[in-house]
């Protein structure tokens, strides 16, 4: 094996090595539990609520693995792997804008499906 190829081979462990790294709190402060498009109340049901952890989001559209999340200022752009209730695949990208009242905007990549994400307790 020749020093480029070791080089390659050392920088793809890196990068799959940092990707595998759980964002701090502070990369992605989105962590949390959360209700659409209105107030989160101590009896609304898990089953209806947003959950967003460092590698995944898990709503009642399906399940998405977090892939990569690149930030800008307040605005973060996820990209995503997500299952849906069916059993669907799908690749997406998603966009979170936290909000100067802590709500947080969500759309889809299409802008077809937008939302506004309320903090649990």
């Amino acid at each position: 094996m020749n020093k480029a190829n070791v080089r390659m081979n050392v920088t793809a462990i890196a990068v799959l090595a940092m990707a595998s790294i759980p964002l701090a709190a502070d990369d992605f402060p989105l962590v949390g539990s959360y209700t659409e498009n209105e107030p989160c109340k101590a009896d609304t049901p898990a089953a209806g609520r947003v959950t967003i952890t460092p590698t995944q989001i898990d709503s009642p559209m399906g399940l998405c693995k977090i892939l990569e999340v690149k930030r800008n200022g307040n605005t973060f752009a996820v990209q995503v792997e997500c299952t849906g209730p069916a059993g669907n695949q799908m690749l997406g990208n998603v966009t979170f804008t936290v909000r100067e009242d802590q709500t947080i905007g969500f759309s889809d990549q299409d802008q077809s499906y937008k939302s506004v994400l309320h903090r649990c307790p």
